[in-house]
């Protein structure tokens, strides 16, 4: 049986066959991706040099320090804000039955961003537990956006209390910037996102929340693609709606507050990436997951390696990157919709 909401009745399902066949093809673009983002950056280097610090040959110290205390950590960061976002995109539309839902869109970043600077304002010794403040932040917000969706009874009411909660949340950190100017110069790079200066050690908290996020959601996929049938279907098929919700909105904000609190507000990628993954895999929960999932990571050390590559030595944080494509895409999105009415 398929299951369709029919916000995503266009979708196309692909065949079995083909699964295997996507596995290999995004596994090996993201692989080649990762390598290039190691590869190249703003300071140039030969293959020669890259190998060899590679593989840890003498005379090659500079190069060895660049790849791996610079380019290594910002691939990886890449890679698990691809993931993060991506399945938080995933969940919170099937959540919210959405397909204009997204972590930047109904405020999820938002609020996890507030709370991290509310952290950096009142507690900045306990910077180290800034991804759970990211986490809290998300997490709360989410449930606030889900209690006003259903009782609006109306799909296009997420979207407009997220842009709220977004408006707000942004005033009250711009008020927390006026009144502690230590945390603006942090905030504004924070604001645009991106992974430059993230260290390794930094990315092992968010890596947890992410991947435990991901298996978890993983083993509700089945539960997920029920929630499209309505709280009425999906339960006479004996599916506990509640509980499921609530383990799909745990993992999305766990995700999302986890990528906000080492990538800042990286916005679209929860939007863009479950659009075009859809295109391919169809709505069916684990594979839409799985394969968002890579399409992510690729999608986001694309953005980033382009952003450090067209005006090389200086570096478009990815976050821009997003928005230039994310932006036009969400318009379309909206424009689509609208016509389909």
């Amino acid at each position: 049986m398929n299951c369709l909401p029919h916000c995503f009745m266009k979708t196309n399902v692909s065949p079995k066959k083909h699964i295997l066949l996507y596995t290999v093809i995004l596994s090996a673009v993201l692989v080649c991706l990762f390598l290039c983002a190691v590869r190249f950056g703003s300071a140039p280097m030969s293959a020669k040099a890259f190998w060899s610090a590679m593989l840890g040959k003498e005379g090659f110290e500079t190069e060895r320090l660049i790849l791996f205390s610079v380019r290594l950590p910002r691939a990886i960061a890449g890679l698990l804000a691809g993931i993060g976002l991506s399945v938080s995109g995933v969940l919170l539309q099937s959540v919210t039955d959405n397909a204009l839902a997204g972590p930047n869109i109904i405020g999820v970043n938002a609020g996890a961003g507030f709370a991290s600077a509310l952290m950096l304002s009142f507690l900045p010794a306990a910077s180290p537990f800034l991804p759970a403040a990211s986490f809290a932040g998300a997490f709360l917000t989410t449930l606030l956006i889900v209690l006003t969706a259903g009782r609006s009874r109306s799909k296009t009411g997420v979207i407009l209390a997220g842009i709220a909660l977004t408006t707000l949340f942004n005033a009250c950190i711009s008020l927390l910037t006026l009144l502690n100017d230590d945390i603006l110069i942090s905030y504004n790079a924070f604001s645009i996102g991106g992974f430059a200066g993230v260290p390794t050690d930094r990315l092992l908290l968010p890596a947890i929340f992410i991947l435990v996020s991901f298996s978890i959601a993983l083993l509700f996929g089945r539960q997920m693609d029920a929630l499209c049938l309505g709280e009425a279907g999906a339960s006479v098929l004996g599916i506990p709606v509640r509980q499921v919700r609530l383990v799909c909105i745990f993992c999305a904000s766990a995700s999302a507050g986890a990528v906000v609190s080492f990538a800042g507000l990286l916005g679209f990628v929860g939007l863009v990436v479950p659009h075009i993954t859809r295109k391919l895999t169809g709505c069916r929960g684990r594979a839409l997951l799985f394969f968002s999932a890579l399409f992510g990571g690729c999608v986001t050390i694309a953005a980033d390696l382009a952003g450090r590559l067209i005006l090389a030595p200086t570096e478009i944080p990815v976050g821009i990157m997003m928005a230039f494509i994310g932006a036009p895409f969400f318009l379309w999105l909206l424009f689509r919709r609208r016509n389909s009415v």
